[in-house]
């Protein structure tokens, strides 16, 4: 092994105690936790470091407790194809309203209002948004098929919510106007 350079380092109360804590936890040296976490800053910095932070926090929020799934796009879009062709399809639009439900009543409870909706549900891959205006966002959709899940979803959990919105279709986008917030 190669001879160690020593550091010292000095630490504001919140640090040092957030660095026991860990090290408690990790039943590691200081040493070694600095070395670990400086090799993980090096490895993700850039990813910390961006605009893609907050939206890995939202993926990792959203996975760790497995209440979401990650699913191949291929597979989602055959599922919706699947959907709209089966004989008792309303049936699924019927199924899926409790859980419109639940997702405005989650929303509302963590105070989110329409862009905050529209961020989280774009970190689920549904559309990618972006913001015209004050009260005005286009969400582009990847396919044709997710129009009608998309626009369901929005409609009902902005109903909800107690929100006001008119949306729009185009042929692979959709369009939102927040009337009332």
């Amino acid at each position: 092994m190669t001879a160690l350079e020593r550091i010292t380092v000095a630490m504001d109360e919140k640090t040092a105690e957030m660095m026991k804590k860990m090290r408690d936890e990790l039943g590691t040296s200081q040493s070694e936790l600095i070395r670990q976490a400086l090799k993980f800053y090096g490895k993700y910095r850039l990813l910390i470091e961006s605009q893609e932070d907050k939206k890995m926090y939202t993926y990792a929020e959203m996975l760790k407790v497995g209440e979401h799934v990650i699913v191949d796009i291929d597979h989602w879009l055959l599922f919706l194809r699947f959907i709209e062709t089966h004989p008792e399809k309303e049936k699924f639009w019927e199924l899926n309203k409790p859980i419109y439900e639940a997702h405005a009543e989650q929303f509302k409870h963590k105070s989110y209002r329409v862009e905050d909706v529209l961020k989280r549900l774009e970190a689920c891959n549904y559309f990618t948004l972006n913001k015209v205006s004050k009260n005005d966002y286009t969400l582009i959709l990847s396919s044709e098929m997710l129009k009608k899940f998309v626009k369901t979803l929005l409609e009902e959990t902005f109903s909800g919510m107690g929100f006001k919105v008119d949306i729009r279709e185009d042929l692979a986008k959709l369009r939102v106007k927040v009337l009332q917030e």
